[in-house]
C-alpha cells in the first residue's frame, strides 16, 4: 500500500491510496492517529481495517497538497555515506583525497525538524553555502523495534519505503570535515511522495534510482549497486543500539551530485528524483 501525509482542511491528514489513486483518509477508515510516526507503532491494532477501502469516500488530490509521509521525524534519520562505488571516488576526488575502498560503511545522523513536501518550493541557504547540493536516496523505515537482530531477519522488521532527496552544504561539509552540520539546514531532507508497504517491494529492493534537475538527467543507478546492503546495515547497527519503530535509514546516493559536476543548485533550479515503484518528488529551489 502507498500511504500519504495531505494537507487537508489546513492540517495534515494520514491517507492511503486506493486502486485508483485516490486518497482514502484513515479516519474515515475507523484509524484514529496523530501522525505517521503514530500509524506505524500500531500498526498491527489498525491493519485490518486497511481492508475496508472500497467502503468509504475517496479523493483525487492535487500534488501540492501532499506532504512528507513522515514529516516530524522522531529522531534524526541514519544515513550511509558513499555506499555506492562510484559516488566513493566522486567524493575523494571533490575532498582532494586519496580514493581507498573502505571495510566499513561510514554512519551519521542527520537532523530533521521537518521534512519538505515532494512538490514543494525548498531553501538554497544561500546566505550559508555556495554549493548546495542534491543526492537521491532510497529510505527504509522500521516498523517495529530492532536489537541484535541478525541480516537474514531484516526484511522482518522494514514498514515501507520512501524517496528521501539528502540536501547538503559541500562547502560546509568540507570546512567541518564531517556531515552533520551540511546535511542538517531547515527543509534539506525532502521526503515522498509516499511510503510504499515492504510487502508491495521485492526484497532485497532491485529498483531504478535516477535525479534530474531541469530536466537533465544527473544520477541514473540501481539499488542493487549499494557497497553495504539493508541486511548487512541493521545487523550491524542493531548489534549495539536499539532501533525504534519509525526509524528512517537512508542508504546513500550514487554518482552524478553537483560536487562531481561543479554544479551546484542555485535559486529558480527545478531538481527531481524517482526511484522505481516508489514514485518521484519534484521541488524547485527558492
Amino acid at each position: 500500500m502507498k500511504f500519504v501525509n495531505i494537507l487537508w482542511d489546513g492540517k495534515p491528514e494520514i491517507g492511503v491510496l486506493n486502486e485508483a489513486l485516490e486518497v482514502v483518509f484513515l479516519k474515515d477508515l475507523g484509524i484514529q492517529v496523530s501522525d505517521m510516526n503514530d500509524f506505524i507503532i500500531h500498526f498491527e491494532k489498525h491493519k485490518h481495517k486497511l481492508q475496508t477501502l472500497t467502503e468509504v469516500p475517496s479523493f483525487t488530490i492535487s500534488k501540492e497538497f501532499f506532504l512528507a509521509p513522515i514529516e516530524e521525524p522522531k529522531q534524526d534519520i541514519i544515513c550511509l555515506g558513499i555506499n555506492f562505488l562510484d559516488h566513493a571516488k566522486e567524493s575523494a576526488t571533490f575532498k582532494g583525497e586519496k580514493f581507498e575502498e573502505r571495510k566499513y560503511p561510514v554512519y551519521f545522523s542527520k537532523r530533521c525538524n521537518k521534512a519538505s513536501a515532494p512538490y514543494a518550493e525548498i531553501e538554497s541557504h544561500k546566505d550559508l553555502t555556495t554549493q548546495f547540493d542534491y543526492e537521491c536516496e532510497l529510505a527504509f523505515v522500521l516498523g517495529k523495534e530492532a536489537y541484535k537482530i541478525k541480516a537474514q531477519d531484516a526484511y522482518k522488521y522494514i514498514f515501507g519505503y520512501t524517496i528521501i532527496n539528502e540536501l547538503s552544504a559541500r562547502d560546509l561539509q568540507k570546512r567541518h570535515k564531517q556531515f552533520y552540520r551540511a546535511k542538517s539546514l531547515e527543509g534539506s531532507t525532502v521526503m515522498g511522495p509516499y511510503l510504499v508497504s515492504a510487502d508491495e517491494i521485492t526484497y532485497p529492493p532491485q529498483l531504478k534510482l535516477q535525479s534530474f534537475v531541469n530536466g537533465e538527467i544527473r544520477q541514473n543507478s540501481h539499488t542493487k549497486f549499494f557497497i553495504f546492503d539493508i541486511a548487512y546495515v541493521l545487523e550491524e547497527l542493531s548489534a549495539g543500539m536499539r532501533l525504534k519503530a519509525g526509524t528512517i535509514i537512508s542508504m546513500g546516493t550514487p554518482s552524478g551530485v553537483g560536487m562531481s559536476l561543479n554544479s551546484f543548485l542555485k535559486s529558480g533550479d527545478e531538481v527531481r528524483c524517482t526511484i522505481e515503484n516508489l514514485g518521484e518528488q519534484c521541488n524547485k529551489v527558492k
